[in-house]
């Protein structure tokens, strides 16, 4: 199927270079399961079942990692393995495992020993916490011999996925076997808490032996950021699954005290299929394969979250529907400036534009002393609101939904929230956020808070505090006060103020961050220690807005500039690299990756905007330029296979870094292809139903 991503002919693949690619599957609720292609955890978030629970709350890593050791007459191979604390691995599936892919977005492995063919299937049904591991097996039963067997021994931890590793697993479960319709099942239950776990197989005789077992895992990833690397998990028990030639079967793990095993297991894969094929129906008729893989992608992040039901209750009594994006695996939640940059790609480019409007009235909801909040801290049913830029991005993700719906109902639903959010900036908010009266710019800035996208904090550090006027943050506000006297004036409502403060922002911003000398713009004026005039990649959103900004005579300038310092293969630099303060890698412990966050590190969201200001300044020209996006295909197939990364180093070979699969990385990359081709004139890459492709922009 389009979209689906392989990685064939792994049997000569080195274990590291298996090892270091990872995949991801989520359940539309915020939990996931992820680990390596090879097997063995390298991450503490790494789990083949992380539900995003109610109580306790947040995501939990219940069942870490599973031994599956297949054993054919006195051979045994564990297929998934670990690394122990000495640092080896010990793993037997690298030179049987023949082929990894995502199909339908869904993780299959298939291993090959001697004649035997065993294919193992994984899926999150959609919407619910549940887990079905489904395996098929093909070929020829060794001769002379005892049939094959498949050991499934289950590890779990039962810790939030961003609290240290431990050793404790084994005091915090309780387990026991229970007979149930002749089907042994296996039950796991936290200690002090309302949390039980059930395990059963589905098509195959099974037995279950009641054995417990700890061992101890070495996370080297962990290791390498500078974390606790070890811990120990526990067991129970194991499965055991005598195997003959066409055998299906599966593993079902559900939260509660009973297994549904009325579905089959075939017809749950079978249902994601369809489920992700109607996705790429709604997207349009999709030809180009980048664009397909990164549809299903985007599937991914958008979620009801289920760690807040109340807020689905709300909701429900007045016949709304809460959304929300997840900003990235494995270890963000939602984030208000994330999600409003991301809504483009992720949803409105894939024709959902009824999750793009719920998404919308949800965080309009939010909406607290004029401020967007800034995230939903893990574990916590309140947000955290230190942010100046995502309020503003709230205006520029609402333009492009009426532009795709075609209509300005939204806007006249929530004109009292915008008005509100726009005098709040004018008279002055939270964080020193608010309008000078001096020069109509917006300033933002307090102590301890890091408030625009470039958000490093390592203990009290803010490694980019830029407090003072932003060029970004005018840029955003210009276009918020210019789409605020649009929709008045559509809406029949008083536009002047708005298209009167626009005009005093755009006189201010020309006179105070244009650099001749530079030939570009500074980046951030009136700051603690005068103007800022490092080189960075916030200027280029001074023309790729709706309404830049930034007078047109300096676009080209701006342009030339950013694709000549700051452009990579993989997005946009973080800072000139001839600053002194440019750090090539980012790697090392907490400290020294924040100090590189944003201080030359490549992010690939800025692509996006690139791409609207290369097609606003080149205009019919853009067809005979390179490709700004030829290098993500491949990426495709490493780090988070099947998705794109959040950062890369500065320099090359630009290595993967940071989350595996980042929102705007893949809403941006999506959303870029395709206006990017549209501006080609190639029309036949696909496109939302209702929409063109040239409107995605």
């Amino acid at each position: 199927m389009i979209g689906d991503v392989t990685l064939p002919g792994l049997r000569d693949a080195t274990p590291e270079s298996l090892i270091a690619r990872e995949w991801l599957a989520t359940d539309g609720l915020g939990g996931y399961a992820s680990g390596t292609v090879l097997g063995p955890p390298t991450r503490k978030h790494h789990g083949l079942f992380v539900p995003n629970l109610a109580q306790p709350n947040g995501r939990h890593v219940l069942l870490s990692t599973m031994s599956e050791v297949l054993v054919i007459g006195s051979d045994r191979r564990d297929l998934v393995g670990r690394r122990t604390p000495e640092g080896l691995l010990d793993c037997q599936s690298n030179g049987v495992l023949d082929r990894f892919c995502l199909e339908a977005g869904m993780p299959v492995w298939e291993y090959v020993v001697g004649g035997l063919c065993l294919r193992r299937r994984l899926t999150l049904p959609h919407g619910q916490n549940q887990l079905c591991i489904g395996y098929e097996v093909e070929g020829t039963m060794p001769e002379g011999a005892d049939a094959p067997k498949l050991l499934l021994r289950p590890f779990f931890t039962m810790r939030r996925h961003d609290e240290e590793p431990d050793h404790a697993a084994a005091q915090r479960c309780i387990a026991s076997a229970v007979l149930n319709r002749d089907r042994p099942e296996l039950d796991v239950r936290l200690r002090d808490a309302e949390l039980a776990l059930r395990l059963a197989v589905h098509g195959a005789r099974a037995g279950l032996r009641l054995d417990p077992c700890q061992r101890r895992h070495l996370y080297s990833v962990e290791r390498d950021r500078g974390y606790i690397p070890e811990e120990t998990h526990y067991s129970p028990g194991e499965f055991e699954i005598v195997l003959r030639p066409g055998l299906q079967f599966a593993l079902f793990v559900t939260l509660g005290p009973h297994v549904d095993l009325e579905i089959d297991p075939g017809e749950l894969f079978a249902m994601e299929r369809r489920r992700v094929e109607g996705l790429l129906q709604r997207a349009g008729a999709v030809t180009d394969p980048l664009v397909a893989r990164l549809v299903v992608a985007a599937d991914q992040f958008i979620v009801r979250p289920g760690n807040r039901p109340e807020e689905q209750l709300r909701a429900q009594a007045t016949g709304e529907r809460v959304r929300t994006i997840i900003a990235g695996y494995h270890w963000f939640g939602d984030w208000g400036r994330d999600t409003m940059i991301s809504l483009e790609g992720l949803t409105m480019c894939t024709g959902r534009l009824s999750e793009a409007e719920a998404t919308l009235v949800t965080f309009a909801g939010y909406v607290k002393d004029g401020l967007l909040p800034n995230l939903f801290p893990e574990g916590a049913r309140t947000a955290l609101y230190h942010t100046v830029d995502a309020t503003l991005w709230y205006f520029h993700a609402l333009d492009r939904y009426c532009e795709w719906a075609g209509h300005h109902r939204l806007p006249a639903q929530l004109m009292p929230v915008l008005e509100s959010i726009c005098a709040h900036y004018v008279r002055g908010t939270r964080y020193g956020i608010g309008v000078d009266p001096s020069d109509g710019l917006v300033r933002a800035g307090e102590q301890g808070y890091q408030l625009t996208w470039m958000d490093a904090k390592a203990g009290d550090w803010v490694v980019t505090p830029r407090r003072g006027k932003p060029v970004e943050i005018q840029a955003l506000w210009y276009n918020a006060l210019k789409l605020m006297a649009h929709w008045r004036d559509v809406l029949g409502l008083d536009p002047r103020d708005y298209a009167e403060r626009a005009e005093r922002t755009r006189e201010a911003f020309e006179a105070r961050f244009w650099d001749p000398a530079l030939g570009r713009l500074k980046d951030v004026v009136d700051g603690e220690h005068g103007d800022d005039d490092s080189g960075r990649p916030n200027q280029i959103f001074s023309l790729s807005l709706r309404h830049p900004v930034l007078a047109e005579a300096h676009w080209a300038d701006v342009l030339r500039w950013v694709r000549e310092w700051l452009l990579t293969p993989y997005g946009l630099r973080t800072l000139d690299p001839r600053h002194p303060d440019y750090k090539r890698n980012y790697h090392g412990d907490l400290l020294t990756r924040d100090g590189a966050y944003h201080q030359g590190t490549v992010w690939p969201w800025l692509i996006g905007h690139y791409v609207d200001a290369a097609i606003r300044v080149g205009g019919p020209q853009v067809d005979d330029a390179a490709d700004p996006l030829a290098a993500f295909p491949d990426h495709l197939k490493a780090f988070g296979v099947g998705s794109i990364a959040e950062i890369f180093d500065a320099e090359p070979p630009f290595e993967a870094r940071g989350c595996i699969a980042q929102a705007w990385s893949v809403a941006e990359v999506l959303r870029a292809r395709l206006r990017w081709l549209g501006a080609r004139g190639d029309q036949a890459t696909g496109s939302p139903a209702s929409t063109s492709t040239s409107r995605c922009r």
